[in-house]
């Protein structure tokens, strides 16, 4: 049903003013525990523990790592003091309305290859937050450059052992950095990455490769770099995406130059494997589906350590659907009427194989172009609504339509602000969003459950 979102692209992320400082986390749920038995309330602003001030939800699973503390709070306009105390194991339940408590770091570079700088124009202003905030690094697996990092951070990161990081590496020679980065500050990312893996801090990088510029030689000698360094824990290697809103590309990778940087990461991987047996650098699922190769097993992805960086998820859910089909109880029954799944452009001929191959040819497979970005998106996660409509009105609007939730956020909105909730009655048709993995469309196809309605 979908892939991954391209490397660089917008992320929905809340938007702080700028020059806030932290006024504490709001809390919006308060489950049963040692919290709420003090007295916390949903709507209450936590300050500060035991006097030091929170700056995110880090701070506070470091400084609450006690048995007892106090809880300096605001409730409406009125501070308090709340005393907590907890037996060993037992849960605070508490939950705030976002990860950070103060503004949100964003990147001081201009990488060539910003997905963010390339967005249609009316977009919602959170698409255009370029964070490079190495909290979220740690906490939802952002890829970060590690740039705008200050010796305090660096301090925090190592104290607090935030492990392990995500980190965008690009290339490490100076010219081609500095052309592909272009850092408004000195560029000390690869010291800084020396530091904290000396310090025990583990990481995960990236690689956004861009033809002519970090492939090759140049790829060869990022690798070799990152291969010398401990803690480096995986290596994902992603193509350059772009949109129809920008002038700098009119081109990515193609079948010739997939090749390569597959032929490249393969032999990296035999040398890895052979030394430490794990693949350790991995290429994104477009390379293979660009180059028209059989993409790997599953297992030769070794758990999956870039999985959320599209690396290993065709794979995972060729391999999950057919599972889940295979062992489902029910026999199949073909509809009443017509099913229809909807996909992007490049997965759409994976799935299409899929359901033939486990004998599901009565449903029908809808590739939706991305009209909103344009370029080479072809992704299924950075479809809009409009787009959507548009592909179901043009196809007939016939019977039901399944589509991924990768294309809706939490607030139910697709990039555009359709809301998911309205996209039945706009199209005409039964649309149904499913999970985007392939053991939860299977469920859906074979026995109906797994499918709600949006």
């Amino acid at each position: 049903m979908s892939e991954h979102v391209s490397a660089g692209s917008p992320r929905d992320t809340q938007r702080y003013p700028t020059g806030a400082t932290s006024g504490g986390g709001r809390v919006v749920a308060v489950s049963p525990g040692a919290a709420a038995s003090a007295g916390l309330r949903v709507g209450d602003v936590v300050r500060a523990v035991d006097g030091a001030p929170l700056r995110d939800v880090i701070d506070w699973m470091w400084l609450t790592d006690e048995p007892e503390f106090d809880l300096e709070i605001v409730r409406e306009t009125t501070p308090h003091v709340l005393r907590v105390e907890r037996t060993s194991g037992e849960p605070l339940g508490v939950e705030f309305a976002s990860p950070l408590f103060d503004p949100i770091r964003e990147c001081d570079n201009a990488c060539v290859f910003c997905f963010v700088s390339q967005l249609p124009p009316g977009l919602r202003p959170s698409l255009s937050v370029r964070d490079d905030d190495f909290r979220l690094s740690f906490l939802s697996g952002n890829f970060v450059t590690l740039t705008n990092l200050t010796g305090d951070d660096v301090d925090r990161i190592i104290d607090q052992h935030l492990s392990p990081l995500h980190v965008s590496v690009h290339a490490v020679d100076p010219a081609v950095r500095q052309r592909l980065v272009c850092p408004t500050v000195e560029d000390h990312a690869l010291e800084t990455l020396d530091t904290l893996c000396a310090a025990g801090i583990d990481a995960h990088v990236q690689i956004v490769l861009v033809p002519g510029v970090n492939g090759a030689e140049v790829l060869e000698e990022t690798l070799a770099y990152l291969a010398e360094r401990d803690g480096i824990l995986s290596v994902g290697c992603v193509p350059m995406g772009f949109t129809g809103h920008q002038r700098r590309f009119s081109g990515s990778y193609d079948a010739s130059s997939a090749t390569d940087v597959l032929a490249r990461v393969g032999a990296w991987q035999d040398r890895m494997r052979a030394e430490r047996g794990i693949g350790w650098v991995y290429a994104a699922d477009e390379f293979f589906l660009l180059a028209g190769k059989a993409l790997p097993a599953g297992a030769e992805y070794d758990d999956f350590p870039q999985y959320e960086n599209g690396i290993g998820m065709v794979s995972a859910f060729v391999e999950e659907f057919a599972a889940e089909v295979g062992a489902a109880a029910v026999e199949t029954a073909v509809p009443a009427g017509p099913i229809t799944a909807v996909t992007g452009t490049l997965f759409a001929p994976v799935l299409r194989e899929s359901l033939d191959r486990c004998s599901l040819t009565h449903v029908r497979v809808l590739a939706v172009p991305n009209r909103l970005f344009g370029g080479n998106v072809s992704v299924t996660g950075l479809l809009g609504g409009e787009d959507i409509l548009a592909a179901v009105r043009d196809d007939g609007a016939r019977g039901t339509y399944l589509l991924p939730d990768v294309v809706v956020n939490s607030d139910g909105l697709l990039l555009d602000d359709v809301p998911a909730a309205s996209l039945s009655e706009r199209s005409g048709s039964d649309i149904h969003i499913v999970g985007s993995d392939g053991a939860a469309l299977a469920r859906a196809l074979m026995t109906g459950t797994g499918r709600t309605r949006p």
